[in-house]
């Protein structure tokens, strides 16, 4: 996830992410567990959350490895409901063909819903 060579106002930064394999772990858990609380339901917008966690814990960094800021994924299950239920929609009426696009979908969501929040 490092962006070398790209700068900030002339300066040069990358990424670093802190989700540890613990973290990991401990979220695959939670979320088996929701889904099968929901019937399956959950693993519908397990990419987003599962993704938003890992962004949330992303620093950017500048040439020096000094911490500038951290990045924030505003993303809700609130601002995207309409999209997970035609993406479902999608994926069943495809048998699950546009699960490959689903993946690339999420991203871009998630990417537009995140900033940067500088120290």
């Amino acid at each position: 996830m490092a962006m070398v060579g790209q700068q900030v106002g002339g300066v040069p930064v990358r990424f670093r992410c802190n989700f540890s394999i613990a973290e990991s772990i401990g979220q695959v858990i939670i979320w088996i567990l929701l889904s099968i609380i929901t019937l399956g339901l959950a693993l519908m917008v397990f990419p987003d959350y599962f993704n938003k966690v890992v962004l949330n814990k992303s620093e950017v960094l500048d040439v020096n490895d000094k911490v500038l800021g951290k990045l924030d994924c505003q993303f809700n299950l609130a601002s995207s409901i309409g999209h997970v239920i035609i993406w479902m929609l999608l994926i069943i009426v495809t048998l699950g063909l546009a699960s490959f696009l689903f993946g690339y979908r999420v991203i871009r969501v998630l990417l537009n819903e995140t900033r940067i929040q500088y120290y």
